[in-house]
């Protein structure tokens, strides 16, 4: 029996800070859980410089889930990683480099988790190359009878503004033919209000994508043991 080809899943928020990292933590946790070889791959990080640094989202992948992870570029100032390039005055590789790496370490997993920076048009390098064009350049060029299945997920929030925001990152998908494979929440509330629970029903039915899981508010900070055991519960 042929082995099955190893998927890939491309992550990425509606906006900054809507929980992408966790929720790429959540989804490697239950790939995980199941037995399967997880790859984690940042691309670009950015925000690591200085006297007070981010802490690096692979870093914090990789203590909650305990799977593999990868940081391809990291830089020094919280922007947008081609102005944070060109401020550090450093060049970083275009968006194919990403797409062939990735494809080089397809063979040692089951599934390859691709956590973007910011939103889907967020510019990852200095030719104007976005998580959208390496999204679509991986479905592309694993496209096949043999090739690894490639699907995106969409991190939104709970609140306010959400719809908005999610239905234009799904129609960007869908202008380079990419049918989001799902949403997920990043932060719900313990106690929502009248916003948030009709967007849990709204989110699906505006965009015609299905929620896969909703993470609750507060899930980075569980224990790893506590977080892989929690993380599989969350999806539907």
């Amino acid at each position: 029996m042929t082995a099955a080809a190893p998927r890939v899943t491309v992550v990425t928020g509606t906006d900054t800070g809507v929980g992408k990292t966790i929720a790429t933590a959540a989804l490697a946790a239950r790939a995980r859980a199941a037995g399967e070889r997880v790859l984690v791959v940042k691309p670009v990080q950015t925000g690591v410089g200085g006297a007070d640094p981010d802490p690096h989202d692979a870093a914090t992948v990789a203590t909650l889930t305990g799977v593999d992870v990868l940081e391809l570029v990291t830089l020094d100032e919280p922007l947008a990683p081609d102005t944070a390039a060109r401020r550090q005055g450093v060049a970083i590789p275009p968006v194919r480099e990403h797409v062939a790496r990735i494809r080089k370490l397809l063979p040692a997993y089951d599934l390859v988790i691709v956590e973007g920076a910011g939103g889907l048009l967020v510019r990852l390098d200095g030719e104007g190359g976005t998580l959208l064009d390496l999204a679509r350049d991986l479905t592309f060029a694993l496209r096949g009878p043999h090739g690894s299945p490639v699907e995106v997920v969409i991190v939104c929030r709970a609140g306010l503004g959400t719809l908005n925001h999610t239905e234009l990152t799904v129609t960007a998908l869908r202008a380079v033919q990419i049918e989001p494979a799902g949403l997920v929440i990043g932060s719900w509330p313990e106690t929502p209000g009248v916003a948030e629970t009709c967007n849990r029903t709204d989110l699906p039915r505006v965009t015609g994508v299905p929620v896969l899981a909703v993470l609750p508010d507060g899930a980075g900070s569980l224990a790893p043991g506590d977080f892989r055991t929690a993380a599989p519960t969350w999806f539907a």
